[in-house]
């Protein structure tokens, strides 16, 4: 149901609920106003059209309060005359909730109140209907796990029971073929690796004072020993271990003044 009302010159469809602001009414915020100026009501295909206002019609509202509409400016000039004149001007509003709509002892709020209502139990019904069929999708789940449960064990049984003896030493010769292929991958004899044995010193030097170890009749050629020694010594005057090349002379660069 909706109405069409009339205040401060202007007109306005209202609803149960709606806010509207209209001209500035002398009234106090929180008190209740009836309109009595409807021109129409309509509910559902039924229409009232009033000549010029509906009678046994009115409209209830609630005051919320007083407000300040936007600033409009009114600026006048007349050419030539150096005439100038701007005005500002931000009207005063009531703000209007619409609380019911009556019409031939018809209430527009009481037949909202009882279609919310409807409402609030078609939903409360849906919701009831929703949890008890969930409550039966759980049972239902929780008997076919235990029937596929114990279904399932049946057939390991079985399953057991008809392999015996030979299943199980099938079982364990796969269980020895990984070690058995390993084995065999495994050389049977490993090369040993002896460690080699330490390298004899090739030259000793003989302690003073001690007797040749070369045996009698045999002639030694004392020069050239002694020679050769001399030639490998190093010129801090200890001799090289095994060497017996000297070394040669480091090579001067060559100059421009060579050339």
């Amino acid at each position: 149901m909706y109405a069409v009302i009339e205040t401060g010159g202007k007109q306005y469809r209202v609803e149960v609920g709606t806010e509207l602001e209209v001209e500035l009414l002398d009234v106090e915020a929180g008190q209740s106003i009836t309109l009595d100026r409807v021109l129409l009501v309509a509910d559902g295909a039924e229409a009232a059209i009033g000549q010029p206002v509906v009678e046994n019609a009115a409209v209830e509202a609630e005051v919320i309060g007083d407000i300040r509409d936007d600033k409009v400016v009114a600026f006048k000039y007349r050419p030539k005359a150096r005439r100038r004149v701007k005005k500002g001007h931000r009207q005063d509003l009531t703000v209007l909730r619409i609380a019911d709509i009556r019409f031939n002892g018809k209430s527009a709020a009481a037949g909202a109140a009882k279609t919310d209502a409807d409402a609030a139990a078609a939903r409360a019904k849906l919701e009831e209907a929703a949890a008890r069929q969930a409550a039966e999708d759980a049972a239902l789940a929780a008997k076919l796990a235990a029937k596929s449960g114990a279904k399932t064990g049946a057939e390991t049984e079985a399953k057991t029971t008809t392999k015996g003896p030979a299943a199980a030493s099938r079982s364990t010769k796969k269980a020895a073929a990984p070690e058995a292929a390993k084995a065999k991958a495994e050389p049977a004899d490993k090369p040993t690796i002896e460690p080699e044995a330490e390298a004899a010193p090739e030259h000793v030097d003989e302690p003073k004072g001690e007797a040749s170890a070369t045996p009698k009749g045999e002639a030694t050629n004392a020069p050239e020993v002694q020679a050769e020694a001399e030639q490998g010594a190093e010129p801090n005057g200890d001799s090289a271990a095994g060497s017996t090349t000297p070394k040669p002379a480091p090579r001067r660069p060559r100059t421009k003044k060579d050339e």
